[in-house]
């Protein structure tokens, strides 16, 4: 049986359900990252993970136990749907610069242009799910402009996920004035979301 990839796809209210058996998989054991293919496939993977758990699990809370009636809201829908792939695009940047950063300084590994190669094999991949054009060739314009400025030799141990945390609370379709209420609590489940894939990186990698 050939195993599914975990990707973005449009909104449902099955994602809701199957969300939560989502927030196990990051702690079954997976075998070693030995190669770039690998190296891609983690960083698109789990910057997926990350981006569904935090996204689902506060559009969750703040909604309770009726929200699946937002489900009949368009409007409603349309926004999640824009603010997961703006928040994956952030996560698939932080992952990425945290990976080749990591990999430069605890694995002597040089060829840093390969996270250009990378970054840009996952959003072309992305296209097939109906990752928003618009968000692609912001993500891509970002990008380059981050990968200019890197400091590889400190970037994984300096604070790399706060973009993707902060992407999350700018584009959540939530009230601004419970957003500002919840901008500690919601930033800190996103470190602690990627301080699991940190664990597991570490753990897994052998380059």
């Amino acid at each position: 049986m050939i195993k599914k990839k975990f990707t973005w796809r449009d909104l449902s209210l099955n994602d809701f359900k199957i969300y939560f058996f989502s927030l196990f998989k990051a702690f079954i054991p997976k075998k070693k990252i030995k190669n770039l293919e690998d190296i891609e496939n983690f960083i698109q993977t789990k910057s997926a993970w990350v981006s569904q758990v935090t996204l689902y699990s506060y559009l969750k809370t703040r909604m309770g136990t009726r929200y699946v009636l937002h489900f009949d809201n368009d409007k409603f829908m349309q926004s999640v749907n824009q603010a997961k792939w703006n928040i994956y695009a952030v996560a698939l940047q932080d992952l990425s610069f945290f990976v080749f950063s990591y990999l430069k300084v605890n694995s002597n590994f040089q060829e840093m242009n390969k996270v250009k190669e990378i970054f840009f094999n996952i959003l072309d991949d992305e296209t097939n799910n109906k990752m928003p054009l618009e968000i692609i060739e912001e993500a891509k314009k970002t990008f380059e402009e981050r990968f200019n400025l890197v400091k590889w030799d400190s970037y994984y141990n300096d604070l790399p996920f706060n973009p993707s945390a902060l992407s999350l609370y700018k584009w959540a379709p939530i009230a601004e004035e419970l957003k500002s209420l919840d901008r500690k609590i919601v930033l800190n489940s996103v470190i602690l979301k990627w301080d699991i894939i940190k664990k597991e990186f570490k753990a897994r990698v052998e380059f």
